[in-house]
């Protein structure tokens, strides 16, 4: 028998696709009424780029281990997580090729990290990166080098080892119950969805936190294999998970079911769609029409976001506007609710 999975855990990583299941998580919260470990007074994230401590989430001296879901950004920290998690609490987080990812931060990070900022483009710094990323400014630059490494809480700089690789994969492997795939968005959601007994509605998404085609930059074939000795422990993560997902859809699904169920998914997508949106797409920022509903904005990068159509009832208005959401004002939101006798986080925008 299946029973629906509540207690969860998703350690969000960086330009992964990762605001877009932060929403699901939301959604599946607020529909259950769920308990969500949010960042503590003006935090926006549980205290990244620090390793995670459980006093970062608000209320837990007094709520304990009774959260339902934790999902906002963290550097993972098992110890300190399983003080705030309950004991049954279904742990999942999910990766991105390194290629795409190294180019993606290197547009969003831009104006943070100093060894992007100081070069031209991605391709002048891949073309030699020691030269711009120094030591020195470890702290600005964990973006730059191995940032889903340093995201699962270990050293993003360390030396490329087989044994040490090994002993990290595996480590990763006995602590998180499911690594979902970023290029096969849809296949993860139906894999989620069989894994934590859920219904197609609790998986069902629009893109969030994602960019316009114009601000994404050409990678030369040359800085691609640069990515992956520079990116190297990121690359073995990725190589590793990624056999490892299309193992557990096989043992668990099966190939023509999974298709199946990423049809069914894509089409109860579109009736959202046409539902909820005029013209049934993202929009460029400038043209938000509800800047309550503005992505916040970064970098060189053109966060997109959506219009709701006008004249919806109201509880369709209310789904649509979960729908897209936006992650800084969906947690403000859930804050507010949780813990109404605190002050209100202030958007950084």
């Amino acid at each position: 028998p299946c029973h629906t999975k509540t207690n969860i855990m998703f350690l969000k990583t960086h330009k992964t696709a990762s605001s877009t299941i932060l929403n699901i998580m939301f959604r599946f919260a607020e529909r259950y009424n769920l308990t969500v470990a949010l960042p503590a007074n003006e935090l926006f994230h549980l205290g990244y780029p620090e390793t995670f401590k459980a006093s970062f989430v608000e209320g837990f001296q007094s709520i304990g281990q009774n959260y339902n879901i934790m999902c906002n950004h963290l550097r993972f920290n098992p110890l300190e997580v399983r003080k705030v998690m309950p004991a049954n609490t279904f742990y999942f987080s999910i990766l991105r090729n390194p290629i795409h990812l190294l180019e993606s931060s290197y547009v969003y990070y831009k104006d943070y990290v100093p060894a992007f900022r100081i070069s031209k483009d991605v391709n002048e710094f891949l073309a030699s990166p020691v030269k711009y990323y120094l030591p020195a400014d470890y702290k600005q630059n964990i973006y730059g080098r191995n940032i889903m490494w340093f995201d699962f809480g270990y050293d993003n700089n360390a030396q490329d080892n087989k044994n040490y690789i090994q002993g990290v994969l595996r480590e990763i492997e006995q602590n998180f119950h499911l690594i979902l795939i970023a290029e096969y968005f849809d296949e993860s959601m139906i894999l989620l969805k069989h894994a934590l007994c859920w219904d197609l509605d609790d998986v069902v998404y629009f893109k969030l936190n994602f960019r316009s085609q114009d601000t994404v930059q050409n990678l030369t074939p040359e800085s691609k294999e640069r990515i992956k000795r520079w990116c190297s422990l990121d690359w073995e993560l990725y190589l590793h998970f990624n056999k490892s997902f299309w193992r557990r859809i096989e043992e668990t699904i099966g190939l023509e079911e999974l298709e199946e169920e990423v049809n069914q998914l894509r089409t109860r997508q579109k009736e959202l769609m046409e539902t909820c949106l005029p013209g049934q797409e993202a929009v460029e920022k400038d043209h938000i029409n509800n800047k309550a509903l503005l992505p916040f904005q970064s970098g060189a990068a053109n966060i997109l976001g959506y219009n709701l159509k006008e004249d919806l009832d109201n509880r369709t208005l209310r789904t649509c506007q979960r729908m897209v959401m936006p992650e800084l004002q969906y947690m403000s939101h859930l804050y507010a609710v949780q813990h109404p006798h605190k002050k209100r986080k202030k958007l950084p925008f």
